[in-house]
């Protein structure tokens, strides 16, 4: 049995827009990777404080599940849209980078927070970005489901 490779997508998660593009994505992905998206495979914080769990104790609980989610990915797939990168998606992409992780992004907005373009800290922490999510899964799914990565 071959076992999937492991993507962490890391993405915003703050309304229902960016929710519904997450769960498309993923769905996209699902076919050839085991994808983990937080706000479906992991905690969310508004519903644990919901539920009454404390606030401190809620942000630990986020972090440290994300965290391991990251650390058994093979792969951190983040998505950089809107003129300013969400916080968590840029600390989770650095994080999968300083671990050694693939760091992979997807910018399909062309609004951008510099006139050159990204930040040198995400754009250097990334082995590629694209623009094109169809050239994304395709790419990652002829080159990544095989043994080494073409990069």
């Amino acid at each position: 049995m071959k076992i999937k490779k492991a993507i962490y997508l890391a993405a915003p998660l703050f309304n229902d827009m960016e929710l519904e593009y997450n769960l498309k994505l993923k769905s996209r992905l699902d076919v050839s990777f085991d994808v983990f998206l937080p706000q479906q495979d992991g905690l969310l914080l508004r519903n644990m404080v919901d539920r009454g769990v404390s606030i401190d104790s809620a942000e630990r609980l986020v972090f440290d599940a994300d965290i391991q989610a990251i650390r058994d990915a093979d792969i951190v797939l983040a998505v950089l849209n809107g003129a300013h990168l969400d916080e968590g998606v840029a600390f989770e992409l650095g994080f999968g980078f300083a671990i050694g992780k693939r760091c992979i992004g997807l910018k399909s907005d062309v609004r951008q927070c510099l006139p050159t373009g990204s930040n040198p800290m995400i754009s250097q922490g990334c082995e590629r970005i694209f623009n094109i999510e169809d050239d994304l899964v395709r790419w990652l799914t002829v080159n990544y489901t095989k043994q080494e990565v073409i990069r």
